[in-house]
C-alpha cells in the first residue's frame, strides 16, 4: 500500500517536503489556502511592473539544489540562477559606501575608508565566520533533532560550546570591528533570521561567510520562479496541489493525526506536514487538550520574530545609487531594535532595504523604470500598533527616509501598494504576523527551537521557520527536505 501523506502550506519548506516524499513513492496532498503557492513569497505584477512580495535575497544554492538532485533532476533545468557581484550595497548615514563582494582586499580597501583598524580585522572575522558555518552545518542544519538524545550528545555539547551560546552577535563583532559603519553591516545579520543583534547568539556571524564568499544569487524572472520550479517538479512526481482551500481542524483520535478537515471536505491521512507557522497550527487547528506540552499559554511564552513593512512602488525613472541589493543604514543603526523588541513600536528611522531587480532583468520594469520592493522591519502585531489606520502615514515617514538618501520621486510612483504586519497575518496566518516564526533572541530559542514531530500528536510533523533548523529561505527549504527524509525513512 502506498504510504499518504498530506502537507498544509505550499511554501518553500512545504514544497521541499513534497518533493522529497513524492520522489521516494508516496502519495503528497498540499492544501494551501492562499490562491497561488508560495506562502509568504509571491509575484505581484501591475502596470507593466513585476515584483515579488516576500524573500529576495537568496544564498545557499546548494540546498536548492539537493532538493531537485536528490529527486532525480537537475536544478538547473527548473530554476536559473546567477551569481551577483558585488552581492549588495550598503550606504551608511556619513555617506560612506561598501559593495560587499568575494574580493577580500577590495572589502578590506572599502572599509579602510572610514576604519583602518576595522580593515585589518576584516580577514580574521571571515575566518571565524566560516568556521561557525561549518560547525552549524556540521551538528545543527543538516540533522534533525528530534528527541533529548540528539541534542545531548557530547560532539552537540562540544560544537555548542565553541559557537559561544552566551555571547551574543553584537558581543562578537565588537570584539574584531570598531567603527559604527561595519558594525552596522555585520550586525544587519541577525534581522535574516527576524532577531536583534543585540539579544541574538554569535553563530549568525556565520552570514559573513555565507553573503561574502558563498555568494548571494539572484533568480531569473524573480525570486517567485523558485516556487514555479517547485511547483513543476512536484507535479511531475505526482504531488496533487490544491489551492484556496483552508485547513480549518486537524482531526486527532487517541493521539494519532487521522487526516484534516478543510474549507473543501475531508482529506485522510495518518501523515500529516504543517508548513504554516508552527504556533498558529497548533493554536488553530489542534484542540487544546490535544497538545498539552504545547498549550496556549507555552505558545504565548515564545517571542515572535520581527515582522516587516513592506512597499511595493514602480517608479518612472532609474537610481544609480541601487543595485540589485542596497541597504541604507540610519545614524544610529542600533535603536530599530530597542524601538521593535522592547517597545514594541515601528521604528522611527528603521534601515531600508531595497531589492531592485530590474537591476538585473531589464524586463522587471519597463523601460527606463524601476521595480522597487522596499523593507522596514517592523514589530510583530501588538495593540499598541493599528496597521489598518497608520500603514499611509508610516509608508510616507519611509518614502521621507528615502528622500533624504537622495531617492526622489518615488513618491511619483506609478504603483505604490503598502503591505503589513497585519497583512502578513491575514494572507500566511503567521503568529503575531511574524517573518521567521520566533525569533533567536535568545539561546533556548535559538538552539532549542520546538521539534520537527509534535510531542503530542502521532504523525504530524512542522516545517518552517517556526522549527528546527531555524529561519530564512535556504534554511527553511532545508527542513522540509530534512523532515521529508526522516518520514521516509522511518515509515512515521
Amino acid at each position: 500500500m502506498t504510504n499518504k501523506a498530506v502537507i498544509i502550506g505550499a511554501g518553500m519548506g512545504g514544497l521541499s517536503c513534497a518533493i522529497t516524499l513524492a520522489s521516494r513513492g508516496w502519495r503528497v496532498t498540499i492544501l494551501e489556502r492562499q490562491q497561488e503557492a508560495g506562502g509568504k513569497l509571491q509575484r505581484i505584477q501591475e502596470g507593466g511592473y513585476t515584483f515579488d512580495r516576500g524573500p529576495s535575497t537568496i544564498t545557499m544554492p546548494h540546498v536548492f539544489r539537493g532538493i531537485f538532485e536528490s529527486s532525480g533532476a537537475r536544478l538547473e533545468d527548473y530554476i536559473d540562477l546567477y551569481e551577483l557581484e558585488p552581492r549588495a550595497r550598503n550606504i551608511f548615514a556619513d555617506g560612506s559606501v561598501i559593495d560587499l563582494t568575494r574580493d577580500t582586499e577590495k572589502m578590506k580597501d572599502q572599509i579602510s575608508t572610514f576604519s583602518p583598524s576595522d580593515a585589518l580585522q576584516y580577514e580574521s572575522f571571515l575566518q571565524e565566520s566560516a568556521e561557525l558555518f561549518h560547525l552549524s552545518e556540521e551538528y545543527f542544519l543538516n540533522r534533525l533533532l528530534i528527541n533529548w538524545r540528539d541534542k545531548v550528545t557530547p560532539s552537540m555539547l562540544r560544537s555548542l560550546l565553541r559557537v559561544r551560546p552566551v555571547t551574543s552577535l553584537q558581543s562578537l563583532l565588537q570584539r574584531y570591528f570598531k567603527h559604527p559603519n561595519t558594525l552596522a553591516m555585520m550586525s544587519r545579520y541577525s534581522t535574516y533570521v527576524g532577531s536583534s543583534p543585540h539579544q541574538a547568539p554569535s553563530i549568525f556571524a556565520m552570514l559573513g561567510h555565507v553573503e561574502a564568499d558563498m555568494g548571494v544569487y539572484g533568480v531569473r524572472g524573480g525570486t517567485y520562479s523558485i516556487i514555479e520550479g517547485m511547483v513543476k517538479r512536484a507535479k511531475e512526481l505526482g504531488v496533487e496541489l490544491i489551492t484556496g482551500t483552508e485547513v480549518k481542524h486537524i482531526a486527532v483520535q487517541n493521539g494519532q493525526a487521522e487526516g484534516v478537515d478543510t474549507s473543501g471536505g475531508f482529506y485522510e491521512a495518518k501523515t500529516i506536514i504543517a508548513n504554516g507557522d508552527m504556533l498558529s497550527v497548533n493554536r488553530m487547528l489542534v484542540d487544546e487538550q490535544d497538545r498539552p506540552s504545547l498549550n496556549n499559554v507555552k505558545i504565548n511564552s515564545y517571542e515572535p520574530s520581527l515582522s516587516g513593512f513592506v512597499t511595493l512602488a514602480g517608479v518612472p525613472r532609474q537610481y544609480g545609487k541601487l543595485l540589485h541589493h542596497t541597504v541604507f543604514f540610519p545614524e544610529h543603526y542600533g535603536r530599530e531594535f530597542q524601538e521593535i523588541f522592547g517597545d514594541k513600536l515601528p521604528a522611527e528611522h528603521p534601515a531600508l532595504y531595497i531589492c531592485y531587480s530590474g537591476y538585473s532583468e531589464k524586463s522587471m520594469a519597463p523601460n527606463g523604470c524601476s521595480n522597487l520592493f522596499i523593507l522596514a522591519n517592523a514589530p510583530y502585531l501588538s495593540p499598541l500598533t493599528n496597521w489598518n489606520r497608520e500603514s499611509e502615514a508610516y509608508g510616507n515617514k519611509v518614502l521621507q527616509d528615502l528622500k533624504a538618501y537622495g531617492l526622489d520621486d518615488i513618491d511619483q510612483a506609478d504603483v505604490m501598494m503598502h503591505y503589513t504586519p497585519q497583512d502578513i497575518a491575514n494572507d500566511t496566518l503567521a503568529y503575531k504576523g511574524a517573518i521567521y516564526g520566533i525569533s533567536s533572541n535568545s539561546i533556548r530559542q535559538t538552539f532549542f527551537r520546538p521539534g520537527n514531530r509534535s510531542k503530542d500528536v502521532k504523525g504530524l510533523w512542522f516545517v518552517g521557520g517556526g522549527t528546527h533548523p531555524g529561519g530564512g529561505t535556504p534554511i527553511v527549504t532545508l527542513s522540509g527536505r530534512l523532515v521529508g527524509e526522516y518520514i521516509d525513512a522511518h515509515k512515521v
